[in-house]
C-alpha cells in the first residue's frame, strides 16, 4: 500500500491514500478500477479524470513484476504504417512533418491503450505494437483487430499539415516468441521481442493497401466470426518460408451472440448437461404461463455455461417466444449499459429507446444524470413488460461479471418485476460475481466425468478416430472443463504439437498475470509438478517467507491452486502447462 500513496503523491492526489488504502486497493487492482467505481469512493469528476488517465498510462508500461525477465509467450503483434510518408517528407517542411508524424503516434497511442496494447516501438512511420503482453487479455487478437479498424478510421480524420487526408496500412499475426529482454541503452531501451510472428506482420502490413488491415491465419482463427473477412489466398512473402494465408478485415460484425461467433456458428451436442438443460427448460414452461422465473448460472470459464445457455435458446425456438440477448465484454465495464444497446441495436436499431440510451452513456442531453437514468430504466423495464403481454419473453445476460452498474442495475429492476410475467431472465457468471437477488433456480456447473469427457471427444471428432493413448491424455488434462475438452481434442486433430492450445493460450495467460508477484510462483511450482510442497518452492524462492506466504494465499484465492495435504495441487492440468510453457528453457 506504501508503493500505492506514493503513486498518488506523483500525482498530487495523495489526499486519497487514506480512501485507497481503506478499500484494499493496491497497485495490481488499479488496472480494473472503472469511473464508476472511483465515483463509489467519493472522489470528484475532475480528479476521477485525473487518475484514470494515469491508470491508462500506468497499463500501458510493462510492471516489474511482469518484465522480470524475458519469457515465452503467445503475442498478437501489430505493426502499423503511415502511408505516403516518403512523399509527405519531400514536400513538407520538417518542422510540419515532425507535427504530422507526432499526431500520427498520439493517435496510435490513444486508439492502442483503450483496447489493452502496447506500444512497444515507434519506428519513424511505422509503430510496432503487442497484445498480450507485458499484461494478457482473453481475447488479445480480437482486441488488436479492433483497435486496427479504429485506426483505419481515426487516422484520416486528424487534422494535420500534410494537406490531404492521413491513412494507415496495418499487419497482424499471433505467434509463440521470446519476449521481455531489455534492448538498447538509455532512451533508445526497449522490450525486445524474437521470433517469426514480427517478421510475419511486418510483411502481412506490406501487402495491405492504404486504409487496410490484414491479418495472419493464426490471428483469424482466433477472432472467428466476429469480424467480416475476405481470403486473400497463399501469400508468397519476403523472408518467410512457403505460402502463407492472408484474410483482409473488412469491419466488425454484430453477431446475435458471442459464443457462438467464436465457434463457428456449429455448436456439437450437448455432453454431461442433460439434467441442468431439463432443469432450464422446465423453468421456461412455467415462464410461459406467466409465473416469471430468473434462473443463476455460474462457473468458472470454460465450464459450459454459454454451450447451456444456448441449449436453453434452441428448445425455447420450438415455440412462440421474443427472445433478447444481452453480452457483457471485458473492454466495456465501465461503458453505461453496453450490453442493453447491444441487444437493442440487434433487434430494433431505430428504437427512439436507443437514441435515448446512447444519450445516457454519452451524457449527451440536458436532463440530470439522475432524471437520465430514471427515465432509462423505466423505459427498458416497460418495453420488456409490454413485449410479455404479446410473447412469453427469455432475456438472456451473459458473462455478468463483466457488467457495468447501470446494466447490474436495470438486471436488479427486472428480477423484481418477473413476478406475474411470461418472463424468464437467465444471468451467467464466473464465481467471482456474486449475485444480490433471489431466484427460483440456481445452478453452478461442476467439471464433467471422465465418460462425458469421452463422449464429448467423439463428438468433437466427427468420426475421425482418436487414439486410446491420446485420449487418455485429453481427459487428464482437460481436468473436466468442456472448452479444455473442445479444444485439446481440436488441436490433436490438426497436429498442433503446442502443450496448450493457441486457442487458450491467452485465457491461460491472462489468469496468470494477474497474479502479479505471484505469478513467479505459479512458475516456480509448475517447474517442480502438478504438485508441490511448500518446503521445496521455499527452497526456490529467493524473496522471504512472508512474500511466498502472500503469493501462496493469492493463488489459492484466485482459484489456481488446491490445498493438497501439507502441499498445493494445480486447480488445472492446463494451467501449470502454461506457467510452465512460459518459462525459457535456460
Amino acid at each position: 500500500m506504501s508503493r500505492i500513496a506514493q503513486w498518488l503523491e506523483t500525482l498530487g492526489l495523495s489526499e486519497y491514500a487514506t480512501v485507497f488504502a481503506t478499500n484494499r486497493i493496491d497497485l495490481s487492482v488499479l488496472p480494473d478500477l472503472s469511473d464508476q467505481d472511483l465515483k463509489e469512493l467519493g472522489i470528484p469528476l475532475g480528479d476521477r479524470r485525473r487518475l484514470m488517465r494515469a491508470i491508462a498510462q500506468l497499463s500501458s508500461q510493462p510492471t516489474e513484476s511482469a518484465t522480470h525477465g524475458a519469457e515465452r509467450r503467445q503475442v498478437t503483434l501489430m505493426f502499423c504504417d503511415l502511408v505516403g510518408s516518403t512523399a509527405l517528407s519531400g514536400r513538407l517542411d520538417p518542422e510540419d512533418l515532425r507535427e504530422v508524424i507526432g499526431a500520427y503516434h498520439r493517435c496510435c497511442a490513444a486508439t492502442v491503450e483503450r483496447a489493452a496494447g502496447f506500444v512497444a516501438k515507434y519506428m519513424g512511420d511505422g509503430v510496432l505494437v503487442y497484445f498480450g503482453y507485458p499484461h494478457a487479455q482473453e481475447d488479445d487478437a480480437e482486441r488488436a483487430v479492433q483497435a486496427a479498424l479504429a485506426l483505419t478510421k481515426a487516422v484520416p480524420e486528424l487534422v494535420t499539415p500534410a494537406g490531404v487526408p492521413l491513412e494507415v496500412r496495418i499487419g497482424i499475426a499471433t505467434g509463440l516468441v521470446i519476449v521481455g529482454d531489455l534492448i538498447g541503452h538509455g532512451q533508445a531501451q526497449e522490450r525486445g521481442v524474437v521470433g517469426e510472428t514480427p517478421n510475419l506482420a511486418a510483411r502481412l502490413q506490406g501487402i495491405a493497401l492504404p486504409g487496410g488491415v490484414v491479418i495472419a491465419e493464426s490471428t483469424r482463427r482466433l477472432i472467428g466470426n466476429l469480424f467480416e473477412v475476405e481470403d486473400l489466398g497463399p501469400q508468397e512473402l519476403k523472408g518467410i518460408a512457403g505460402p502463407v494465408g492472408a484474410w483482409a478485415v473488412r469491419r466488425a460484425l454484430t453477431s446475435s451472440s458471442r459464443f457462438e461467433a467464436l465457434h463457428g456458428g456449429t455448436l456439437i451436442a450437448l455432453a454431461g448437461r442433460q439434467p441442468e438443460a431439463e432443469t432450464l427448460t422446465e423453468c421456461w414452461r412455467r415462464a410461459a404461463t406467466g409465473t416469471g422465473q430468473l434462473a443463476l448460472l455460474g462457473g468458472e470459464p470454460g465450464i459450459g455455461k454459454s454451450r447451456l445457455v444456448a441449449e436453453l435458446c434452441q428448445r425455447v425456438a420450438a415455440g412462440p417466444h421474443r427472445l433478447l440477448r444481452h453480452f457483457c465484454s471485458p473492454q466495456h465495464t465501465a461503458s453505461a449499459f453496453h450490453p442493453v444497446i447491444g441487444e437493442l441495436e440487434r433487434d430494433t436499431p431505430e428504437s427512439p429507446l436507443l437514441a435515448d440510451l446512447r444519450g445516457v452513456a454519452d451524457g449527451a442531453n440536458m436532463l440530470t444524470p439522475a432524471q437520465r437514468r430514471q427515465r432509462t430504466m423505466e423505459a427498458l423495464v416497460g418495453r420488456m413488460e409490454a413485449l410479455a403481454q404479446a410473447d412469453p419473453v427469455l432475456l438472456i445476460f451473459e458473462d455478468a461479471h463483466w457488467a457495468d452498474p447501470s446494466s447490474l442495475e436495470f438486471l436488479g429492476r427486472v428480477a423484481a418485476r418477473l413476478s406475474g410475467l411470461r418472463a424468464m431472465l437467465v444471468v451467467t457468471f464466473r464465481p467471482e460475481f456474486v449475485p444480490p437477488w433471489s431466484a427460483q433456480v440456481t445452478l453452478t456447473l461442476g467439471r464433467l466425468s471422465a465418460e462425458s469427457a469421452n463422449a464429448m471427444i467423439d463428438r468433437v471428432a466427427g468420426g475421425r478416430s482418436v487414439p486410446a493413448e491420446l485420449r487418455r491424455r485429453i481427459v487428464e488434462r482437460a481436468d473436466g472443463i468442456p472448452l479444455f475438452v473442445q479444444e485439446m481434442t481440436r488441436a490433436a486433430l490438426e497436429a498442433d504439437t503446442q502443450s496448450v492450445p493457441a486457442s487458450l493460450q491467452a485465457s491461460l495467460q491472462a489468469r496468470l498475470d494477474r497474479l502479479g508477484e505471484a505469478r513467479e510462483v505459479a512458475q516456480l511450482g509448475a517447474a517442480i509438478g502438478r504438485e508441490f510442497s511448500r518446503a521445496l518452492i521455499a527452497a526456490a524462492w529467493t524473496k522471504g517467507a512472508a512474500a511466498l506466504d502472500t503469493a501462496l494465499d493469492r493463488l489459492l484465492t484466485a482459484g489456481l491452486l488446491f490445498r493438497q495435504g501439507p502441499g498445493y495441487l494445480f486447480n488445472h492440468a492446463l494451467v501449470q502447462d502454461a506457467a510452465y510453457a512460459s518459462l525459457l528453457r535456460e
